[in-house]
C-alpha cells in the first residue's frame, strides 16, 4: 500500500515537474512573432468577410459580380509555388544545394507572377464596373485580395534574402557551412511555414469568393 502510494507520488511530483518546464521553457521568439503575425492576420481577414456578408444579405440592391478568369490562374500559379518550395525544402536537407537554388528561385518568379495576375484581375473589374453597385460587390474583392498580396509581397522579400545567401554561398563548402547552422535552418523553416500559410490563406479566401459571386 505504501509503494502504491510512493508511486502515485512519484507520478503526481513527474506531471508537475513536466507541467512547469513546459511553462518555463524558451520559446524560439521568431517563430512565436511569426504565428502571432499569422493568428491576428486570420482574425483581420475574418472580420473582413464577416462584414462582407453583413453588406450583402443586408443590401438589396447589392449586384453580383464574376470574378476574373485569371484569379483561377493565379491560384494554380500559387499551388505550383508550394510545390517548389516543398521542393528546396528537400533539397536543403540533401544538400542538394544547386536544385535547393533552382527551386527557391523558381518559387520566386511564381510569387511575383501570382502578384502580375492579381493585378491584371483588378484591371479587369475596373474597366467593367458599370453602377455603383459594382463598385460595392468589387470592392471587397479588391481589399480581401489586396490584403493577402501584401502578405505574399512580405514572403517574396523573405524569400528574396534567402536567395541571396543561397547564391552568396554557392560553393558547395560554403554551401554546406550555411545549411548547418541551425539560425539558418530556422529561416529556412520559417520562410516555407509562412509560404504555405499565405497559399492555404488564398485558397480559403478564393473559395469563400467563387461560393459568394457564383451566378
Amino acid at each position: 500500500m505504501k509503494d502504491a502510494r510512493k508511486q502515485v507520488k512519484a507520478s503526481d511530483e513527474k506531471r508537475s515537474s513536466d507541467s512547469m518546464t513546459w511553462l518555463t521553457k524558451r520559446r524560439e521568439p521568431l517563430g512565436f512573432m511569426l504565428r502571432l503575425s499569422m493568428m491576428g492576420s486570420v482574425i483581420l481577414f475574418l472580420f473582413i468577410l464577416v462584414a462582407y456578408l453583413l453588406r450583402r444579405h443586408g443590401d438589396d440592391q447589392w449586384s453580383e459580380v464574376t470574378l476574373p478568369r485569371i484569379f483561377w490562374f493565379s491560384t494554380t500559379v500559387i499551388l505550383v509555388s508550394s510545390l517548389t518550395l516543398h521542393s528546396a525544402g528537400k533539397a536543403f536537407q540533401k544538400e542538394h544545394f544547386l536544385n535547393y537554388r533552382i527551386m527557391l528561385g523558381l518559387t520566386m518568379v511564381l510569387g511575383i507572377a501570382f502578384v502580375i495576375f492579381q493585378v491584371i484581375g483588378w484591371r479587369e473589374m475596373f474597366q467593367r464596373s458599370a453602377t455603383i453597385q459594382d463598385h460595392v460587390a468589387e470592392g471587397f474583392i479588391y481589399i480581401i485580395s489586396g490584403l493577402h498580396v501584401v502578405h505574399i509581397l512580405g514572403g517574396l522579400v523573405f524569400m528574396a534574402r534567402n536567395l541571396w545567401q543561397a547564391v552568396r554561398n554557392h560553393k558547395y563548402l560554403d554551401s554546406y557551412v550555411y545549411s548547418v547552422n541551425p539560425p539558418n535552418q530556422l529561416k529556412i523553416r520559417l520562410m516555407s511555414f509562412y509560404w504555405h500559410f499565405v497559399d492555404i490563406l488564398w485558397l480559403l479566401l478564393f473559395a469563400f469568393m467563387v461560393y459568394n459571386h457564383r451566378r
